[in-house]
């Protein structure tokens, strides 16, 4: 296998029961591979939940789905019989927007996330996980020490560590720590000599390197653009071995939460091309390439189908940062600016020029490509609106499912554009848990408690899903899921009473419409005969227990194409 870059492109870098068997036209019965039997089958199929007494797979494909008595006829000595007893199982998980491409640097690194999902609560957590991560065979890795996820807004300090603070762990050895958002950096003194970053150095356009206070010198901390295009310099990996490391360990996560299609939403380089040629990937992996990286649309990837489980599925435009790190771009000034920022401060757009962005467009619609847009503040949101209008005119807007990506601070109004423009919203109601408080600092609270209005857009007729963006936060699936259903704050407020999604809208949102969404409906996303047979067993089923309980749903099994690719131990 050639060496491979291992991307770290973070964002650049979601009714009522009946127990009606499917009434869908079954294939003629014949011996079955498998017979899935003995628990809750969800079919997903309908506007309410229809269950299933057993489905039977058939050459990787779901081959029946009715009464276990019509199932057993499909039985011979070389059938696999599957009792669930007890558990639940649904179609494979479809996260409909996340970075595959950084799994592996939280599956690797230093685990920097704050509670619950690791322990780092303060800048003195930060370093002494760093120097515990630090042994020689993990440095060896990529010569860097490196880790991910925190987060300054939940820390005691409020603040980024600084290159000073990341000194005392080391000045041997370079590191590097990516903030829990992806837009945000900070490197110890080895590390930005290394990257060539000094008092000399100029702020590049969309990002920013914060300096010393009344000085040029660098304080370690780099923003947006800043940051972002440093972390594939930084960390790679030395040798085939490390890459392998890195590779296998980003998708075990992701395979052990139930993902059987995963998505990189912001590829940059030919990774993903190398190791799918290499046909190392157990499951469906779906690439949206970076804009300024148009030729990988001229390859064999660019594709509807998959070929060695990826391709290549259209193009990531980013328009602005993150919320929670106050680079997204506002209509109306922060109510907490950024230090060293006025009382005027509304963040800022990552493509300034709309005549820029219109061109993007314009190339994608020419071409056919899929376009997701990341736009979090209502200003970023507003420039993809009329930039997107052209090309519209120009080439037509006929099933083209184009997404907004996260669209934390969305006004109403732009739901109903977005109605009218028949583009998807893919909002981020995960933030309510991780961020709600923080919002309603930023922003006022108000406006904190409309983030990612999932229930206003469905209301709308606006086709919706919800995601991760793993790893911004760990990939699991069920958190999100209790996150949309029940809006809770780390403080435990309700972040947008009146906004929820049921249990099953929310399970609709990383499976039917998720694969509605990736042009993958007619395979995934029900259990429907004909379709792939890409499943996952869960403990509890999400609709029956107790909302609140949600989040504690554990991934027993991930099936891809008829084949147990993980089981819990």
């Amino acid at each position: 296998m050639k060496k491979i870059k291992i991307i770290a492109a973070f964002a650049l870098i979601f009714g009522l029961i009946s127990c009606q068997q499917s009434t869908k036209k079954q294939t003629t019965l014949e011996i079955a591979d498998a017979i899935y039997f003995g628990g809750d089958i969800v079919t997903m199929e309908g506007e309410t939940a229809t269950y299933a007494e057993a489905i039977a797979v058939k050459n990787g494909k779901i081959a029946f789905v009715g009464p276990k008595k019509e199932a057993d006829k499909m039985i011979d000595e070389n059938t696999k019989l599957n009792d669930l007893q007890g558990k639940t199982l649904f179609p494979g998980f479809i996260d409909a927007h996340c970075h595959f491409g950084g799994f592996p640097l939280q599956a690797v690194g230093a685990k920097l996330l704050p509670p619950p999902d690791a322990g780092v609560k303060n800048i003195p957590d930060l370093q002494k996980t760093l120097k515990e991560w630090a042994t020689p065979e993990n440095i060896s890795l990529t010569g860097w020490i490196f880790g991910a996820g925190y987060d300054e807004s939940v820390m005691e300090e409020k603040r980024h560590p600084t290159k000073q603070e990341l000194d005392e762990v080391s000045t041997e050895y370079p590191i590097i720590v990516i903030h829990i958002s992806g837009h945000f950096c900070s490197m110890n003194s080895k590390g930005l000599e290394i990257m060539g970053i000094n008092e000399k150095s100029k702020n590049p356009a969309g990002g920013i390197i914060r300096r010393m206070p009344g000085t040029n010198e660098p304080n370690g901390v780099l923003e947006e653009l800043a940051a972002i295009p440093l972390f594939g310099k930084a960390l790679v990996p030395t040798s085939n071995e490390a890459v392998v490391k890195f590779a296998a360990a980003g998708q075990e996560m992701a395979i052990s939460y139930g993902y059987t299609t995963v998505q990189e939403g912001r590829a940059m380089d030919e990774s993903f091309i190398q190791l799918a040629e290499a046909n190392f990937f157990k499951i469906d992996v779906v690439s949206y390439v970076d804009y300024v990286h148009p030729t990988f649309f001229e390859s064999k990837w660019n594709s509807k189908t998959y070929s060695n489980h990826y391709r290549i599925g259209g193009m990531k435009i980013t328009l602005d940062g993150s919320p929670q790190g106050r680079t997204a771009w506002r209509t109306t000034p922060y109510v907490l600016p950024p230090a060293g920022e006025n009382k005027e401060y509304k963040g800022y757009p990552a493509i300034p020029n709309d005549k820029d962005v219109e061109a993007l467009y314009q190339l994608a619609f020419k071409n056919n490509w899929q376009v997701q847009t990341h736009a979090n503040g209502d200003a970023s949101i507003d420039q993809m609106i009329r930039s997107i209008k052209p090309a519209i005119e120009m080439y037509g807007n006929k099933d083209r499912r184009n997404i907004l990506i996260h669209g934390q601070y969305i006004r109403t109004d732009q739901l109903d554009s977005l109605k009218k423009l028949d583009m998807i919203a893919s909002l981020f109601p995960l933030h309510t848990f991780y961020w709600g408080d923080w919002h309603k600092q930023i922003i006022g609270d108000l406006l904190g408690n409309k983030i990612s209005p999932t229930r206003t857009a469905l209301n709308k007729g606006v086709r919706l899903t919800i995601h991760t963006d793993a790893p911004v936060a760990l990939p699991n699936l069920m958190r999100m899921v209790w996150t949309a259903v029940t809006r809770t704050s780390r403080s435990g407020k309700i972040i947008g009473d009146g906004e929820q999604l049921t249990p099953y809208e929310s399970m609709k949102c990383l499976t039917e419409w998720s694969a509605y969404q990736h042009f993958e409906d007619n395979n995934k996303g029900t259990i429907t005969p004909g379709k792939i047979a890409d499943f996952v067993v869960l403990d509890k089923n999400p609709l029956k227990v107790l909302k609140n309980n949600i989040k504690d749903i554990l991934v027993m099994e991930t099936i891809k194409e008829g084949n147990s690719i993980y089981k819990r131990k």
